[in-house]
């Protein structure tokens, strides 16, 4: 058990000479200083602190030890040990228990506890932050004189499970616009290293302000995990959505299709174009192919864009057949916005909200390097995600609502 605590022994020192006790207490006391210096501290603490919870004890129980008396509001039930890893080094103390209906724990220890608690927030906290464990160990050592193991960081993140999982199953309501990406982070099992998809969908609600809807990660096969991770946001209450943004990630168009069949889908419009240098047989070409793809995305209406994109297929079906016939085939996925406000546009061409965000988790993944389970990536990420989406919430809009409705437009 870890803490940071510090007895008060002033505030002990006063409740012993407040209260009836062994009168031979403090002349032990002083004798175990006077005799061992320094290093009696922490007996002397135990002794000190033992006899106030007695002390204590016998108060809450209206008797003393062995005392008769109609007051009585429970008895005496011995004593747990309990050790504390103080300043001083460790220290085990002898804890009062009583029995009956009284509810009874000595205060000279809640301080203890409570420190305890918030240093294992802290822990969490650091290892949420990106920390290494062996910084955190570092740190907890100059704060507390006691070190901890990494499994002891690891168990503190864990006490986040609980409030993470409430945050990721929350009820959803309507938000227009969706963007969903993929990312992966490197997880052991049964002695491999594996690629784990991490799967996260950011909405802008009908107040113009992004929120991250929801994260999954997963090992399992692509189509699968997206579909189940589309259905889980569609359970939970997502509803009124216009627009879907994203890559074109395996499998998800499928499930796409499958959970949000009359929803139009806008390809990321930078990703089209990085997509598209695959097919420009020669390097010299790659700046004309991508202003080229450029200037159809920048058309100001569909109409321009499809002709456009006409004009551009037909300039390269000789020079370069496959590129010609890889544009004409994909990038009609990138005009989709042109069916919704003017001043939305811009913001839905691409899917750079969550690219932002995937930096974000990419600089704090980095410090963990490899993770033991899907479990741990799943919490550090949750973690982060949910700090984001609430400086986002808090924030300003992203995105102006007022008398603009996309399904009107």
């Amino acid at each position: 058990m870890v803490s940071c605590w510090g007895v008060d022994k002033h505030s002990q020192l006063k409740t012993k000479m407040t209260h009836p006790g062994n009168p031979e207490l403090l002349n032990e006391i002083l004798q175990l200083l006077t005799d061992q210096g320094s290093g009696g501290f922490a007996e002397g603490i135990r002794l000190l602190v033992d006899e106030a919870m007695r002390q204590e004890r016998s108060h809450a129980l209206q008797a003393q030890p062995y005392e008769r008396t109609d007051a009585r509001q429970g008895h005496a039930n011995g004593f747990k040990p309990k050790t504390l890893a103080t300043r001083i080094g460790p220290i085990q103390f002898k804890v009062p228990q009583v029995r009956g209906d009284l509810d009874f724990y000595p205060s000279a220890l809640e301080k203890g506890i409570r420190s305890e608690q918030a240093l294992k927030l802290s822990l969490a906290e650091m290892y949420v932050q990106g920390v290494s464990t062996r910084k955190v160990s570092a740190i907890v050592e100059q704060l507390c004189g006691h070190s901890v193991s990494s499994t002891q960081v690891s168990q503190c993140a864990a006490a986040l499970d609980a409030e993470l999982d409430t945050w990721r199953n929350r009820p959803l309501g309507c938000f227009p616009y969706v963007f969903i990406d993929a990312r992966y982070e490197k997880v052991r099992q049964g002695g491999r290293l594996l690629d784990c998809a991490v799967l996260i969908a950011l909405g802008i609600g009908l107040d113009g302000k992004r929120s991250i809807l929801g994260v999954s990660v997963a090992l399992s096969e692509a189509e699968v995990h997206w579909r189940a991770f589309l259905s889980s946001l569609q359970r939970r209450g997502l509803h009124g959505v216009l627009l879907l943004v994203s890559d074109d990630h395996a499998g998800l168009g499928a499930a796409r299709t499958a959970v949000f069949p009359a929803v139009p889908w806008q390809r990321c419009q930078f990703h089209l174009q990085q997509n598209a240098q695959a097919y420009v047989p020669r390097l010299d070409q790659r700046a004309a192919v991508a202003q080229a793809i450029r200037n159809i995305f920048n058309c100001p209406d569909l109409a321009s864009a499809q002709a456009r994109l006409k004009e551009v297929v037909a300039a390269y079906a000789n020079t370069a057949p496959k590129l010609a016939a890889w544009m004409e085939e994909n990038l009609p996925q990138g005009l989709a916005i042109f069916a919704f406000p003017a001043a939305h546009q811009r913001r839905l061409r691409t899917s750079n909200p969550l690219e932002r965000v995937n930096l974000e988790l990419k600089r704090r993944t980095r410090v963990a390097g490899l993770f033991p389970n899907e479990a741990s990536l799943l919490r550090l990420v949750s973690a982060l995600l949910a700090e984001t989406s609430e400086e986002w919430e808090v924030g300003k809009i992203y995105l102006n609502m007022e008398n603009q409705n996309p399904a009107l437009s």
